[in-house]
């Protein structure tokens, strides 16, 4: 059975998947739609996987095996259909296998599976790369979640992130290529909490690498939150669009290349390995904070 959307269901929170990229179309918790809608006027997205590559390929192209290959930014597993392998109430297990189209873009035999899952304190998301084939596999992969800002007052005003640790507030400034530049721009962040503002994202996106922080706190000043734990992720990555009512928390294996980058796919920095029949997990769990009472 390969239903186009998958909703999922329990105790009164439910989370809408499509078969198309394994997307997350939908998350509620206690009456509110926490994810991004979608609206093509700032971005048509809500949750796409990155993968085999995060960011932007330098002239968008790579090498394998000293032949090039053209791949669109962030690779192309959101545009795949997935396969459903397995189903209930409040689960579900989506599964992309190397296929033609693959791998007229990377030369290599895999299985993507990500499994959805609600459970009593929020929704997870576990993800599974397993290298099929007979040699050496280089990947990067990457979860891109929007949630909505403000996702439960009226305006986007005094919002932040807050970080579970110590992290830079250093942080690469990206070209206008989608590349990462060798200069840095300092985030005005107080502690381990960045107040959020439109103006943060004039030039894309904030870059986290090899940060600290196991989880972000998406916070709203009527006390409400939206956690994003990663299992498995190097790197952190904050996006959105000036003014867009929307807010993406990104965790990455990899990112994008550098603007001065030379060399095959597997000497893009951050890329991992798996051997034949070798596979690697990593995951997120979502969770959210009702407002204090007043």
């Amino acid at each position: 059975m390969n239903p186009v959307t998958i909703t999922l269901r329990r105790e009164g929170a439910r989370a809408d998947v499509a078969r198309r990229g394994a997307e997350l179309r939908g998350w509620h918790e206690q009456g509110r739609d926490l994810m991004w809608d979608r609206d093509p006027h700032w971005w048509p997205c809500s949750s796409p996987i990155l993968f085999p590559i995060v960011g932007r390929l330098k002239d968008g192209q790579t090498r394998i095996g000293g032949r090039s290959y053209a791949m669109p930014a962030h690779g192309f597993a959101a545009t795949q259909d997935f396969d459903v392998r397995s189903i209930g109430a409040d689960e579900v297990t989506l599964v992309l296998s190397s296929n033609d189209e693959t791998r007229a873009l990377y030369p290599f035999e895999f299985e993507l599976s990500l499994r959805y899952r609600l459970h009593e304190t929020g929704l997870q998301l576990s993800l599974q790369v397993f290298n099929a084939g007979d040699a050496r596999m280089p990947f990067a992969l990457g979860l891109h979640p929007g949630f909505r800002w403000p996702f439960t007052l009226p305006t986007r005003e005094r919002h932040a992130i807050v970080f579970d640790a110590d992290d830079s507030p250093q942080v690469p400034v990206v070209t206008d290529d989608g590349l990462l530049a060798s200069t840095r721009t300092k985030l005005p962040m107080t502690a381990r909490r960045l107040a959020l503002d439109s103006s943060l994202f004039e030039h894309d996106a904030l870059c986290f690498l090899d940060a600290h922080s196991r989880s972000l706190r998406f916070e709203s000043p009527d006390g409400a939150a939206i956690v994003v734990a990663a299992r498995g992720f190097a790197h952190w990555a904050l996006w959105s669009k000036p003014g867009a009512p929307l807010l993406c928390i990104e965790a990455w294996t990899g990112h994008a290349d550098a603007d001065d980058f030379e060399g095959e796919f597997g000497d893009r920095p951050s890329t991992r390995w798996l051997v034949p029949g070798a596979s690697s997990t990593h995951g997120i769990d979502l969770r959210f904070t009702p407002p204090r009472l007043e």
